[in-house]
């Protein structure tokens, strides 16, 4: 049991020696016997500490079981050698040094927190409410306080703010995608028409070979520029995957096999911890397959800018507790600095020299982790290397099903080009209609053009047609609106119906494609493409 004057002290910091607190005399409340206040402090669950505070050092006097318990000190270990303010004991050394401050300066503290070590040294986060004597002439300070392991609610706080940074996140992203998108579509019209001119003129056969090898160039370029838009608008947009039972393993192994040469040459050091016994996850392999390529690709730029070789380490489990497979990526680069992580999965965002990145691969990666209900993190420290997490869930949830692939049209040996077939092309697009209908041409089609769904509908009442190439985005009437006005006026071409669009998979375009049951086309498209749809709709 404690000695009178601990007790007199632990009294002091309940408020009964209230002379401190300036309470007269006169009103202070009744001492109750010390035999009451030893229960008190041995019973109470939350830690007593009553000493001395130095600089370099401290002084136990008393230290109640519960503080024991909280700092991981053996229940029968003597209060002298209970010092859970000693220096070693604070992660942080200048948060000591503050709370002697705050201590000298104000004479008390109120739940003051602090990231504490416990006697294992394992890190435990608390708060502080304290009284303390004026300081003595070596600094030391005598103090009486109450000590509360707030770890949990630390623990979920921290989860907290993850969970608000990741919604932060989510509505920039669709901020940014709804943006992007626009962005994507203006620039397939463009793409579509360069695209198809091309094509048209590179198969004349009167070209010069300078001017073959010319128009193959802007072909190889066009298609290139396609794919950028490609990976914008996967990113813009929530696609339509095929999606299968994938074996995670078996496409880290398949990705590594693309990097090997490479990895071989660049001295990369690569170590693969792969769980056995992985549940499959439904996903699309080669979407999974573009983000650990991406990811790889990234850790072995940043080992060599930093080291001239390096260790990637590639690891799998499986998290039963959320039913997931995992992986993550670890690097012994550089690191990534804090204040450079949370823009990190930003569009157009890139640590990299001008001209080796274009800031949309780590943004790519993290919608197509999303697409697939998982989760995409980073932790890294600068100096030590980099770490990349993804998280697949193992059950398709309310995925979409694959895409069945659209039956082949039966092909019967006939000539390419048409003789009778009548096919009217609905596009605002000036230049491009013009690529799309003299390729119709050529191939034996009739062929009228409309700019709009109104001017359309106007060329339907006047005459027959046997199919109708439509743009889904136009001015006045766009080709949603055309189609359900076709379907009530003519339903038998109605049936015949292309749809072209550069907006492939918006979430609404998407829908009403797929109600519609007409074939469509991505712009940019092959020539070829299209004169080989058409030809499958009249059949």
């Amino acid at each position: 049991m404690q000695s009178p004057q601990t007790i007199a002290d632990l009294c002091a910091l309940g408020g009964l020696c209230a002379d401190r607190r300036g309470i007269p005399p006169r009103n202070r409340p009744v001492k109750p016997p010390s035999a009451a206040f030893a229960r008190l402090f041995e019973a109470v669950q939350e830690g007593v500490y009553i000493g001395t505070i130095g600089p370099e050092s401290t002084a136990t006097i008393a230290a109640n079981p519960h503080l024991k318990l909280m700092f991981g000190y053996p229940s029968e270990a003597s209060e002298a050698d209970v010092r859970p303010f000693d220096c070693d004991h604070f992660i942080d050394p200048p948060a000591r040094l503050a709370l002697l401050e705050r201590l000298a300066g104000d004479g008390s503290v109120t739940d003051y927190l602090l990231r504490m070590r416990r006697a294992d040294q394992s890190a435990v986060w608390v708060e502080v409410t304290a009284a303390a004597d004026a300081p003595s002439a070596d600094g030391s300070i005598r103090i009486e306080a109450l000590v509360r392991d707030v770890s949990e609610r630390k623990k979920l706080d921290d989860e907290t703010r993850d969970i608000y940074h990741q919604l932060l996140q989510a509505e920039k992203m669709a901020a940014l995608g709804q943006t992007i998108s626009g962005v994507a579509h203006e620039l397939n019209n463009p793409l579509a028409t360069i695209l198809s001119w091309a094509e048209r003129l590179s198969q004349r056969n009167t070209l010069e070979e300078p001017v073959r090898r010319g128009l193959e160039t802007i072909l190889s370029e066009s298609e290139r520029a396609a794919r950028i838009v490609h990976s914008l608008l996967t990113f813009a947009r929530k696609r339509q995957t095929t999606r299968a039972m994938v074996d995670v393993n078996q496409v880290v192994r398949e990705t590594l096999a693309l990097r090997a040469y490479e990895q071989r040459v660049s001295n990369i050091t690569v170590i693969d911890a792969l769980a056995a016994g992985l549940p499959p996850v439904f996903a699309d392999g080669y979407q999974v397959k573009q983000v650990l390529l991406n990811l790889v690709i990234n850790a072995e730029q940043a080992m060599l800018s930093a080291n001239g070789r390096g260790v990637l380490v590639l690891r799998t489990w499986y998290d039963a507790k959320h039913e997931s497979v995992n992986l993550e990526i670890n690097d012994d680069g550089p690191g990534i600095a804090d204040e450079v992580q949370p823009k990190i999965f930003d569009p157009f965002f890139t640590t990299k020299e001008v001209g080796k990145g274009t800031g949309l691969g780590l943004t790519v990666a993290y919608a197509i982790v999303q697409e697939h209900g998982g989760r995409m993190r980073l932790e890294s420290r600068a100096n030590v290397g980099a770490s990349f997490y993804v998280e697949l869930p193992v059950t398709g949830g309310n995925l979409p099903p694959a895409p069945a692939s659209a039956p082949r049209a039966r092909r019967d040996g006939a000539a390419d080009k048409a003789t009778s077939a009548s096919v009217l092309v609905v596009e605002d697009e000036a230049a491009l209609a013009s690529a799309v209908a003299a390729a119709l041409r050529d191939a034996g089609y009739l062929v009228e053009h409309a700019s709009d769904g109104r001017a359309a509908l106007g060329m339907v009442r006047a005459q027959a047609f046997d199919a109708v190439i439509c743009d889904l985005k136009m001015p006045r009437l766009d080709g949603k609106a055309f189609y359900r006005t076709l379907s009530a006026a003519a339903p038998a071409l109605a049936r015949h119906v292309i749809f072209v669009t550069g907006d492939v998979a918006g979430t609404e375009a998407e829908a009403f494609l797929e109600q519609s049951g007409c074939r469509w086309l991505a712009k940019p498209f092959r020539l070829g493409e299209l004169l080989r749809t058409v030809r499958e709709v009249l059949t």
